[in-house]
């Protein structure tokens, strides 16, 4: 039977912190019997996405695979994630969430791989008779479990609270099931997490959270939430919750689960329907939801005939920047 691929990115700095937990649990992973890879973000060399949706166009089209049409390093981390059954990602704190690197490469990953996209897309140049490698990867429709750590200095949680709901923005696009979640915050008190015992236990039981995870028999067990808090969302377990605007009903702010509150022995608490579950942005049924959105509502070039003309005073208007101001101690290097 092959093994089992578990594959660990860090965007940390090199050994610090998150390549140091992300490590731990590898090798938990590889202990029982994966094979386990590593990456470090940081030296990877990966460009912005530029938003210029030609990945979507050309699956929705039919005359794509869904690819960005920027190659560098982005693909041999595409490639590394096809190829895995589940991935550990840690991530710093950097302003209160996470780190620029991080988000560039989620909005690389982004609508492109979005599975609901590429389904659609390979089951009908399947039927049309479309070689397999002019369609999107199949491999992108594996299962596949997700563990998440943010790190943070701070001594206090609050100032890293934004962090792991912001990496969840990785797990999206393909449904990746996210099993366990740590945060660690107070980092600053210790040098390094290798001096951390406790800390380096629960990376160890990341580790064995994956395994479990991904040689679960059935698919509730796979899916099952190892992590130490349930949070206030069953599907994410995060407890970002925001308030719709009639003050009736709140959302998770993380996957968009809907649903109404009360205080039950004075504690807040939320219910959710099944029906509202589904929609939820790492379930088929939310993600179907959107990208119908976008392809039945997303009007194409040339709609607006005159855009040219009204876009003109705009394409005219450029005040510049204000000169260095000489009296002043700026960071301008003279």
């Amino acid at each position: 039977m092959e093994k089992k691929k578990v594959l660990g990115i860090s965007f940390g700095r090199k050994m610090s912190n998150c390549d140091v937990m992300v490590k731990e649990a590898l090798m938990e992973c590889q202990r029982e019997g994966c094979d386990v890879a590593f990456i470090r973000a940081d030296d990877l060399e990966i460009n912005n996405c530029t938003g210029c949706i030609a990945c979507v166009i050309g699956m929705m089209s039919g005359r794509g695979r869904g690819y960005c049409v920027k190659h560098d390093d982005f693909d041999i981390l595409d490639e590394a994630i096809m190829q895995s059954d589940a991935v550990i990602l840690a991530c710093p704190t950097y302003e209160t969430s996470v780190t620029g690197r991080f988000k560039t490469i989620c909005d690389r990953i982004g609508p492109s791989h979005d599975i609901t996209f590429r389904k659609a897309r390979y089951e009908e140049g399947k039927e049309a008779g479309v070689p397999e490698e002019q369609l999107p990867d199949a491999r992108a429709f594996k299962k596949r479990s997700a563990a998440l750590i943010s790190v943070g200095g701070a001594m206090t949680e609050e100032w890293i609270a934004l962090t792991l709901p912001m990496m969840y923005e990785f797990t999206f696009p393909m449904g990746i099931d996210v099993v366990d979640t740590v945060e660690y915050y107070g980092a600053m008190a210790c040098e390094n997490v290798a001096g951390n015992p406790e800390m380096m236990k629960r990376m160890t039981r990341v580790g064995k959270n994956i395994v479990e995870s991904i040689n679960a028999g059935d698919e509730d067990e796979r899916i099952k939430y190892r992590g130490d808090e349930e949070g206030t969302c069953p599907i994410c377990h995060t407890r970002l919750i925001q308030f719709s605007h009639d003050k009736k009903t709140a959302s998770c702010l993380v996957c968009g689960s809907l649903g109404t509150f009360d205080i039950v022995d004075g504690k807040f608490t939320m219910h959710y329907t099944d029906e509202e579950l589904n929609r939820s942005r790492l379930r088929w049924g939310g993600k179907l939801e959107h990208s119908t959105e976008i392809k039945t509502q997303a009007q194409p070039a040339g709609t607006i005939k005159n855009l040219k003309e009204l876009k003109q005073p705009y394409a005219d208007f450029n005040p510049g920047v204000w000169s260095v101001d000489e009296n002043a101690c700026g960071n301008i290097k003279k």
